[in-house]
C-alpha cells in the first residue's frame, strides 16, 4: 500500500483489524521517511509509535490521515496542517504543484504553441505559508514554469491582483483565508482566457488528475529549482495605484473636483484579525484621502495563532469583540473588520441599547449597499457618456435577491450564480459581484475574486458621504427599503450525525417537494441538479413561492449540516411597515422550514439519526434600518 492508496482502512479492519493496523503503519513509516519536513516526520513517527502502544484514537487518527489523499478540487486545498496525504504538508503542496505545474505545461501547448507558462505565487501569515508558497515556486521552477512569488506575506486581493496586472498564465495563494488556526491551503487561479478567475470545472478535474499521477511516485524524485524571480515593491504600488484610481473616479465630487464630503469627520475602528490586511488597507484609504483609523492593537500584527479569537472570521460569535470594545472606548462612527487574508468585510455600526452597542451589518444588507453604489457609480458613467447605462449586477443564488431589484431599477442586467466567486467573477459585463458570506467585488476591472480592502474603502466612503448629510448607513438602508422595497434575509441551519445523513434529507425533500410554506403556495420548484439549471449541477433546491419569497435548501459540501436560506419582500405601506411585514413572513417561513425537515427525518429509513439539532443564522433584515 502506497501513501496514495485510495482504500478505505475502516473497511479491510472490520475483518482483518490486526493485518489493516500493520498496513496503516506500512503507510505511514514511508510517508515518514520520504517526507521533507522533519516536523511532520516526527508526528508521523510519534503517530506510529502510539500506535503501537495501542492506543485507539491514534490509530483512528492514523487511518485518517494516511487513508486517502486530500482532495483537490474548484478551491484548491484546504485542511488541517499535519502529516499524511489528507493533511496540508510539504509532500502534499510539493506534489500538488507538480501537477499543477505538468496542467499549465499542456495548456500553454495548446494555447500558445509552446511558450513556457508563467504564474505568480502569493502567502498570507499563517503558519507555514511561506514555507509551502517556496516549495510551490520550486517545484514549479523545475518543471519550467516561470515563476514570480510574492516578496512577503500579503492578502489575497493582491494576489489575484497579480494575475491579471503581471499577466501570467496562473497564480497560486497559500491560504485558509478564515479557517481556523491549525488549517492552511492552496488556492488556484488561472490567467489567458480565464482573466485572473479561481478554477472552474472540468479544470479542477484535469488538474486533479495530474496530480495523483505524480504524487503515485517518490517526492523526492520531482525536479525543483531556486530560479524564480522575486517581485519587487512596484507590485504593491500599482495595486494601491490602480484601486485607489478605481474609487476616486466612483466617489461623488463637488463643483471643484473635491469628494464632497472629504471635509466630514468620521471615527472608524479597525481590524486586521491578525491577518494580512492592514499594511495594505492603510495604503489605499490614505491614497483615496479616507479618514484615519483607529486599529485594534492586539489583532493588527499579523499572527498565524489568531490568540485573541477562537476563530478568525468576522461572522462568528465573539470575533468582532475586540473591535467593539475599542469602538466604545472612542466612540466610533463605524467598525471595519477583515479576515485573515483580508478577501472578506465586515462593517459594523453604533447600536443603541444592544450588548455591545454595535451590530455588524448582514452581508446581504452590506452587498445591497455596495451593489446600489456600483449601480449609481455607473449611471454617472452613463450620464457623463451619453450612452446608456450597461453592465451587471450578480450575487451568489443563496445571497438577498434584493441586488436583482436594483438592476432592474437602473436597467442593468442581473446574474445569479453558483456559490463562490469562482462563478460570480465570470459573469459577463460585471459591474459588481457578492455573496451573503461577506464577500464583495467592487471592482472587477481590477482583481477577479472578492476583495475586503476596496470594499472596506468604498463602504468607508459611503459612510462618510452619509455623515455629511447628518446621516448613517442605517438611514441609507431605510431609503433602500422605500426605494426598493424591503428584503429580510434569515438562515435555519440542520446539524446532523453525518453529510451523508444531510445528503439523505435533502433527497427526501426532493423526492416529496413541498407544496406550501406557512400557508404561502410553492409557484415553482427547481433542481439545480437538473442538467442546464445551474453551471455546474449542485445539491440545491429552490422554492418560489406565490408571495415573492424564495427558500434555498442544500447540504454543506464540508460539514454535516443542512442549510437553509429563507428570503421575504414586502413594498406595501411605510419604510416601518415594510420591514414588520417582511420580518413577519420571515419567521413564519423559519417555522414552517423546521417542521418541514423534522416531518420529513420522522420519515421512516430517514438515516437522519437522533442527535440532529437546528440552529438558526442572523435572520436581519437585507435592507433593515434597525439598529437593534
Amino acid at each position: 500500500m502506497t501513501p496514495h492508496d485510495q482504500t478505505s482502512p475502516d473497511a479491510a479492519a472490520a475483518s482483518e483489524p490486526v493485518h489493516e493496523t500493520d498496513r496503516a503503519i506500512a503507510t505511514a513509516l514511508a510517508w515518514a521517511e520520504a517526507d521533507l519536513d522533519p516536523e511532520t516526520r516526527a508526528q508521523a513517527q510519534n503517530l506510529i509509535a502510539l500506535v503501537r502502544s495501542g492506543n485507539a484514537e491514534a490509530l483512528t487518527e492514523l487511518r485518517t490521515a494516511f487513508g486517502a489523499r486530500l482532495a483537490f478540487g474548484t478551491a484548491g486545498l484546504r485542511g488541517p496542517i499535519g502529516a499524511g496525504p489528507a493533511r496540508m504538508n510539504r509532500v502534499v503542496v510539493s506534489q500538488t504543484s507538480a501537477g499543477f505545474a505538468a496542467y499549465l505545461l499542456g495548456r500553454s501547448r495548446v494555447l500558445t504553441g509552446g511558450n513556457a507558462p508563467s504564474i505568480v505565487i502569493g502567502y498570507d501569515a499563517r503558519v507555514n505559508s511561506e514555507i509551502f508558497a517556496r516549495d510551490t515556486a520550486e517545484i514549479m521552477a523545475g518543471a519550467g514554469v516561470r515563476v514570480i512569488l510574492l516578496p512577503e506575506a500579503g492578502p489575497t486581493p493582491l494576489t489575484a491582483f497579480a494575475v491579471r496586472h503581471l499577466g501570467t498564465s496562473a497564480g497560486v495563494m497559500i491560504t485558509a483565508s478564515h479557517n481556523p488556526p491549525q488549517d492552511n491551503g492552496y488556492k488556484v487561479y488561472l490567467g489567458d482566457a480565464d482573466g485572473g478567475s479561481q478554477i472552474v470545472p472540468p479544470a479542477d478535474g484535469e488538474i486533479a488528475a495530474h496530480i495523483d499521477r505524480l504524487a503515485a511516485g517518490p517526492v523526492a524524485d520531482l525536479p525543483r529549482s531556486s530560479q524564480y524571480a522575486i517581485a519587487g515593491p512596484e507590485l504593491l504600488s500599482a495595486y494601491v495605484a490602480e484601486t485607489s484610481a478605481a474609487l476616486l473616479a466612483g466617489f461623488p465630487l463637488a463643483a471643484d473636483g473635491v469628494a464632497t464630503a472629504a471635509g466630514s469627520s468620521l471615527t472608524i475602528v479597525y481590524t486586521a484579525m491578525h491577518g494580512v490586511g492592514s499594511a495594505l488597507a492603510h495604503r489605499v484609504f490614505s491614497s483615496t484621502g479616507l479618514p484615519p483609523v483607529t486599529v485594534v492593537p492586539e489583532q493588527d500584527a499579523p499572527d498565524g495563532a489568531f490568540p485573541t479569537v477562537a476563530f478568525p472570521n468576522p461572522e462568528e460569535p465573539g470575533a468582532l469583540d475586540l473591535a467593539f470594545r475599542t469602538a466604545r472606548e472612542v466612540s466610533a462612527d463605524l467598525i471595519v473588520a477583515h479576515d485573515p487574508d483580508a478577501d472578506r468585510l465586515a462593517i459594523a455600526l453604533p447600536a443603541p441599547g444592544t450588548a455591545d452597542g454595535y451590530r455588524r451589518l448582514t452581508g446581504n444588507e452590506l452587498g445591497l449597499l455596495l451593489g446600489w453604489r456600483a449601480a449609481e457609480r455607473e449611471r454617472v458613467r452613463a450620464e457623463a457618456g451619453e450612452r446608456p447605462a450597461a453592465g451587471t449586477l450578480a450575487c451568489t443564488i443563496v445571497s438577498s435577491p434584493a441586488l436583482g431589484a436594483v438592476a432592474r431599477e437602473y436597467g442593468l442586467g442581473y446574474a445569479e450564480t453558483l456559490s463562490g466567486f469562482k462563478w460570480v467573477s465570470r459573469v459577463p459585463q460585471l459591474l459588481f459581484g457578492f455573496e451573503e458570506a461577506l464577500g464583495y467585488l467592487t471592482h472587477p476591472e481590477i482583481v477577479r475574486d472578492k476583495d475586503g480592502i476596496s470594499a472596506s474603502a468604498d463602504a468607508i466612503a459611503m459612510a462618510r458621504e452619509c455623515a455629511a448629510e447628518g446621516r448613517t448607513l442605517w438611514d441609507l438602508l431605510d431609503d433602500a427599503s422605500a426605494r426598493f422595497g424591503h428584503f429580510a434575509s434569515g438562515q435555519v441551519t440542520l446539524r446532523l450525525p453525518s453529510m451523508a445523513a444531510a445528503t439523505m434529507l435533502s433527497e427526501r425533500v426532493r423526492n416529496a417537494p413541498p407544496t406550501s410554506f406557512a400557508g404561502i403556495a410553492v409557484d415553482r420548484t427547481l433542481d439545480l441538479l437538473t442538467p442546464g439549471a445551474a453551471e455546474v449541477p449542485a445539491n440545491v433546491l429552490r422554492f418560489d413561492l406565490a408571495d415573492g419569497s424564495r427558500i434555498m435548501i442544500r447540504p454543506s459540501g464540508t460539514e454535516p449540516k443542512l442549510k437553509v436560506y429563507i428570503d421575504t419582500f414586502s413594498d406595501a405601506g411605510t419604510v416601518p411597515e415594510r420591514r414588520a411585514a417582511a420580518e413577519q413572513t420571515l419567521a413564519s417561513l423559519e417555522t414552517a422550514v423546521r417542521q418541514t425537515l423534522l416531518d420529513a427525518q420522522s420519515e421512516p429509513g430517514s438515516g437522519s439519526g437522533s442527535g440532529a439539532g437546528t440552529e438558526s443564522a442572523d435572520a436581519s433584515g437585507a435592507s433593515g434600518g434597525a439598529a437593534s
